[in-house]
């Protein structure tokens, strides 16, 4: 294989709210920690036992501003990207962070907080999600 490829899919839920950065040019960044976890029953003791992963995710520009109003701590969601390392020094100690730089995302949290403001026009499905019906 003559090529190489970064590329990282994760689903996940948010850590914590949505940190989001203006800079002066108009661009942004967003920032927020993503939980995977994996399950798998211990072969001595019959016990199942869940581990948990955190993913620095980072998301720019537009896709970050729709992050910010949209996401919230607990969201599920699935995100496409690649993995960057970042090193800086702190004190003389060389430190690295591994970010996965988000291109694509998919919110898969219901938002089942809208509330239904005119039974007449709109009817709510059993998962809690608002339909505008012709009727």
């Amino acid at each position: 294989m003559a090529g190489t490829l970064n590329k990282v899919m994760l689903i996940g839920h948010l850590g914590d709210d949505v940190k989001i950065h203006y800079f002066e040019g108009g661009g942004s960044i967003a920032r927020f920690s993503l939980a995977t976890n994996e399950t798998y029953t211990n072969k001595t003791t019959g016990e199942r036992t869940t581990t948990v992963e955190w993913h620095n995710i980072v998301v720019k520009n537009k896709l970050a501003e729709i992050c910010e109003k949209h996401l919230t701590k607990g969201d599920k969601v699935y995100c496409e990207g690649k993995i960057k390392s970042r090193e800086w020094e702190l004190e003389g100690v060389k430190k690295t962070t591994y970010e996965i730089h988000v291109q694509e995302m998919n919110f898969l949290s219901p938002k089942s907080e809208q509330k239904n403001t005119n039974s007449n026009s709109e009817k709510q499905n059993p998962n809690g999600i608002i339909d505008d019906l012709p009727f």
